[in-house]
């Protein structure tokens, strides 16, 4: 949360905390709200996967009076991106978009292929392409060019590169619902493929290449926040993906999608937020909370700590204040 009185010749508070928002898919109801509320975040990242065009959902969220910055994920155009989906659509596109029915909701929170300041927070947020599925092959060429005129990696580029420059603030976040080419090839990589054939890195090369224009303005990119591969993997159960990595800039990327996001144990509920603390505009901590269906911690693994390794805490009686 915001210190209040602190702040940076930026116009930065000195401290805030960042709740990122991994696939949600159907997962979500109003106890997320009340426990963003309660850990006092001053900033949500959601980076899509909402459920297969699920327009009650987006609508859920879009209500949500908290800061916030929004991507569409794949599953957000299940039914619309491609020809398989377009086969198993279950309603009437004559009658109804929902992929836009989606974007209207989410209106200027939705930030892909565009930016949207936070004058408070002496920082911006630009989001990568919507919708993506990863890789570095290019895929739904009619959607996108139907949407947005982009045919092609390089265009998307431009357009993410676009929104960066038109950005207020030297600091950036940057969010996709897929990560950037170049986290790592091996499938337990942030963005590695975990699924046959083993291998290969599924980052988006059209993030990867904007991100380094973005740092060549002259910004500031702290933080990269996405979802899309989840931190269980297909090929093993004996471990998890890796969620998170650094590069020799500082730039901290995380990737949030630890699903299922709620799941019920006993006769509790929890449900998981990753949260990232920026102090003086470089991120001092990443983690993984669960909180239990009294907003109290019930258990929060450490990803990232400045001049610290990763820990891993259970405070089940710990509340949040």
């Amino acid at each position: 949360m915001t210190e209040q009185g602190q702040g940076s010749a930026s116009g930065m508070p000195e401290t805030l905390t960042i709740a990122v928002v991994g696939d949600v898919h159907d997962q979500w109801d109003a106890q997320d709200e009340r426990a963003l509320r309660r850990m006092g975040v001053d900033l949500v990242l959601l980076v899509g996967d909402f459920g297969n065009e699920a327009v009650g959902i987006v609508r859920a969220i879009a209500a949500m009076s908290i800061p916030k910055a929004v991507i569409l994920g794949n599953h957000d155009a299940w039914y619309t991106a491609t020809d398989w989906g377009r086969s198993k659509r279950p309603y009437d596109p004559k009658v109804e978009d929902r992929v836009q029915q989606q974007l209207d909701l989410l209106g200027e929170t939705h930030v892909g292929y565009s930016y949207l300041d936070f004058p408070a927070l002496g920082l911006s947020v630009v989001g990568g392409r919507p919708f993506s599925w990863g890789g570095s092959q290019w895929k739904n060429e009619d959607f996108y060019a139907s949407r947005y005129g982009v045919r092609s990696f390089q265009e998307s580029t431009e357009r993410i590169v676009a929104a960066a420059q038109a950005a207020a603030h030297n600091t950036i976040l940057f969010i996709g619902h897929c990560g950037p080419l170049g986290l790592g090839s091996a499938p337990e990589d942030p963005c590695g493929k975990d699924w046959k054939p083993i291998g290969g890195d599924h980052g988006d090369p059209d993030l990867a290449a904007a991100i380094a224009r973005t740092r060549a303005l002259g910004k500031s990119v702290p933080l990269v926040a996405f979802g899309h591969m989840h931190h269980s993997l297909r090929h093993t159960k004996t471990q998890l993906r890796r969620p998170l990595h650094i590069d020799p800039a500082g730039t901290v990327y995380l990737n949030a999608a630890c699903v299922p996001r709620i799941v019920s144990i006993e006769e509790d509920c929890l449900r998981n937020f990753s949260l990232v603390t920026l102090r003086q505009g470089k991120v001092f901590q990443a983690s993984l909370v669960w909180l239990n269906q009294d907003c109290a911690i019930h258990s929060k693994q450490v990803f990232y700590q400045q001049n610290a390794p990763a820990i891993e805490e259970r405070e089940e009686s710990e509340a949040i204040a």
